[in-house]
């Protein structure tokens, strides 16, 4: 059992757009009573996961209970950004009952865990769970396959497939390091992608981990919260491909945040965003609209082409109407300037000449 002196702390963990934001918006509706913080760490200068878990405004997790960092992954900044955070919170009257932290997509839970031993925090905190989230569309197609063999015979059937880039290991890791994996977008996925998808994980993970198919991020939390793991205390168990680095680099990854106009068409929008996945390999897209007669702002969601989008609530009227966009990709594919260009000429045709 967990000591019950310390708070306990769920890390979710997983790839980009594999639904962390929408599990926890999930999670803290479903706790009741129970005051819950959070602390989401984004890759990328703006705020987006932030901004749509404070528009929950649920009583046990108001907007100041969401606490984003922004300065660079939760995994690299410890010392700067997590190790205060948490203490800040152990000072709160009342001190949360439970703390969820959302890592970024690119995030290394390993790293993370190890700060749990940090002097100032070990008697006060402790990792009830390790959450993973996997995409079974993206593990099904095969863009994290452990196996080097089943690799090499894809790479030679499709060459536009790179299965070396640093995002298998980030993956790899993520998974190796869980204590649960939430298998997401089941519903949009075959039969057989989900058994494949299982496949792969278990042969990654060293551990005799359960493995849950959810739908959009909906699951009872007595399910993911309360498992007192103490993950803290087997981090030896959970193997890493950086075991052997000092420092965790994101250097192979960047991001370009572009403020658009206001959009009389949101399938322009979309269809600019899917055009410049396939033209730029974009990972991850992710932000809001002003649209023309709407009092709603529009969300939008993106991993690769596949893009969701939902008037999510209206816009606050302190709040001046802004449309935003964060991408995310591999350095060698982001070019800010041409990318930028691209998305505005989109939304402004009367701009081509």
């Amino acid at each position: 059992m967990t000591d019950i002196s310390k708070r306990p702390v769920t890390l979710i963990t997983g790839f980009l757009g594999a639904g962390k934001t929408t599990l926890i918006q999930n999670l803290i509706a479903g706790v009741g009573e129970k005051i819950l913080a959070v602390i989401v760490n984004e890759f990328g200068d703006v705020g987006v996961d932030g901004d749509l878990l404070k528009g929950c405004k649920a009583d046990n997790c108001p907007a100041e209970n969401i606490i984003e960092l922004t300065n660079g992954c939760i995994c690299c900044t410890v010392a700067d950004d997590f190790i205060p955070t948490i203490e800040t919170l152990m000072q709160w009257d009342p001190i949360p009952d439970h703390i969820v932290i959302e890592t970024s997509g690119l995030a290394l839970p390993k790293p993370l865990l190890q700060a749990f031993d940090w002097p100032s925090i070990r008697s006060k905190v402790t990792v009830d769970g390790v959450i993973a989230l996997a995409d079974v569309e993206a593990i099904a197609n095969g863009r994290f396959a452990s196996d080097p063999n089943k690799v090499e015979a894809q790479r030679e059937a499709d060459d536009s497939l790179d299965h070396d880039t640093p995002l298998s290991e980030v993956f790899e890791d993520q998974i190796a390091c869980a204590d649960m994996v939430l298998l997401t977008k089941s519903d949009l996925a075959r039969p057989d992608a989900i058994i494949a998808a299982k496949s792969v994980i278990l042969q990654i993970s060293d551990r005799n981990i359960p493995i849950v198919e959810v739908t959009n991020g909906v699951i009872d939390p007595q399910i993911v919260l309360g498992l007192e793991v103490a993950a803290e205390n087997d981090i030896e168990a959970r193997r890493s491909h950086h075991d052997d680095h000092a420092e965790h680099d994101h250097d192979d990854f960047g991001s370009v945040v572009i403020d658009i106009p206001e959009v009389s068409d949101p399938l322009r929008l979309i269809n600019a965003v899917r055009q410049l996945a396939r033209d730029h390999k974009i990972l991850r897209t992710k932000g809001f609209a002003v649209v023309s007669g709407k009092p709603m702002r529009l969300q939008l969601q993106g991993v690769g082409e596949r893009v969701r989008h939902q008037f999510d609530q209206p816009w606050e009227p302190s709040v001046q109407k802004q449309g935003r966009l964060v991408l995310i990709a591999e350095q060698e594919n982001l070019k800010p300037d041409i990318i930028r260009e691209f998305i505005l000429s989109e939304l402004n045709p009367s701009d081509k000449s």
